[in-house]
């Protein structure tokens, strides 16, 4: 079984330097939303805080903290979290139980502090950070049921269902999503995602029938997919703005919607508010930089020194690409309303803090090459579900064991 090359101490070998393209991006993308930020707020916060400044000063003092976390986390060698991920997570499943002791804030228990502190948003970076440790050491077993899908369950179960109970549909939901993708690139078994996956469906179910909140949401989606007229006042305002938009917006800074109509314009609004200022073009804009952000993330991934690398670096990226799409999906009418946030976008402390934590981490992996631990059989296992190697223009791993089968002959000969 042949492996990658590794350095002569079998230590992992800084490049030096971090991914420069995803640098450039995600600070294209900072600067994009402290924009948008300040211009879907002001006009709330002056009438909400009597402050016109409020959610924009305090949008800047959680960037800068999560830039500091970016930072320390770029610096810190992600191979240390096999032996933090389970005191993280036992962390992060005690705050989930606490918050909801924590008196009822807009009908649900979701934050500390009178509206900040969010531990959903922490809970799904430990989650990917978790479970990505847990199925690298367990990778040979995830064939047996009883020592896989179960576990995987198990823990999917514990965080989804305190999520759950906040309640944060949208949130629990992500954390699935996440845990199946992870189980799915870590080589598990197509008949267990499946099941997996039809589990996932009667819970979600079931908590639809029993919630009226969720009977609510879908009840006005599956209407608004009908005629856009009957969707949910949310959505019909945020049609308003993307229509009000056209092509080219109508100015930066000028949205009538945030004014009158959209329903918290700073937070889970934002993306109409960025069409109707900066049209459709604007908004491929911004599109185009997410799905910049994925690719950079996915060729960490596949350039990663081993498979928790691997793993690691498309769980996060992955995360940060799902909580944008189901925000502008959302927004454009295609979803049951989720509170997902708009990363970099929305204010919201937990959420840019974790997600700027979750790139420090990409920035990590990125900068490490040749501990050689990963195997054939591993890069297997990823390829068969994600052949990325193409992405940056390296050669495929089929053709390089075309390669080293033809230099085994030549030596035979």
């Amino acid at each position: 079984m042949n492996e990658r090359p590794r350095s002569q101490n079998n230590q992992p070998r800084f490049t030096g330097g971090f991914d420069m393209p995803l640098l450039v991006c995600v600070v294209a993308l900072i600067v994009f939303g402290l924009i948008m930020l300040y211009s879907a707020s002001w006009d709330f916060s002056f009438r909400e805080y009597d402050n016109q400044m409020r959610m924009f000063s305090r949008q800047v003092m959680w960037l800068g903290l999560g830039l500091a976390a970016a930072t320390f986390l770029a610096f810190f060698d992600y191979h240390y979290w096999r032996k933090l991920a389970l005191p993280a997570m036992l962390v992060t499943i005690s705050l989930l139980g606490l918050v909801l002791s924590m008196t009822a804030l807009f009908g649900s228990r979701r934050w500390f502090f009178e509206g900040s502190g969010q531990p959903s948003e922490f809970a799904k970076l430990v989650l990917i950070i978790y479970l990505s440790v847990w199925l690298y050491s367990k990778k040979q077993f995830l064939q047996d049921v009883s020592l896989g899908l179960i576990p995987l369950g198990i823990i999917l179960g514990i965080v989804g269902g305190l999520i759950g109970l906040q309640p944060d549909f949208s949130a629990a939901a992500t954390v699935l999503l996440l845990g199946g993708l992870l189980f799915f690139l870590a080589g598990g078994d197509l008949k267990q995602i499946g099941r997996l996956l039809l589990i996932a469906l009667i819970v979600a179910l079931l908590v639809f029938a029993f919630s009226p909140t969720g009977r609510e949401r879908v009840d006005d989606f599956l209407a608004g997919i009908k005629n856009p007229l009957q969707a949910s006042y949310h959505v019909q305002r945020s049609f308003e703005a993307i229509v009000n938009g056209g092509w080219f917006g109508i100015g930066l800074g000028k949205s009538r919607s945030k004014f009158i109509n959209l329903p918290v314009a700073p937070t889970d609004s934002v993306f109409a508010v960025v069409v109707e200022e900066l049209g459709l073009f604007g908004s491929i804009g911004l599109l185009f930089l997410y799905g910049f952000l994925v690719w950079r993330g996915l060729v960490i991934a596949r350039r990663a020194p081993d498979m928790l690398g691997t793993l690691l670096a498309s769980g996060l990226v992955m995360w940060i690409a799902a909580e944008a799409l189901i925000n502008i999906a959302v927004m454009v009418g295609l979803m049951p309303f989720a509170g997902n946030a708009l990363p970099f976008i929305s204010s919201g402390g937990s959420n840019l803090v974790s997600t700027l934590a979750a790139l420090g981490i990409l920035f990590n992996i990125s900068r490490q090459t040749g501990e050689g631990t990963i195997t054939d059989e591993e890069w297997r296992s990823y390829s068969a579900v994600a052949n990325l190697r193409w992405w940056d223009g390296r050669r495929s791993v089929s053709r390089a064991r075309r390669s080293q089968r033809a230099d085994r002959t030549t030596s035979k000969r």
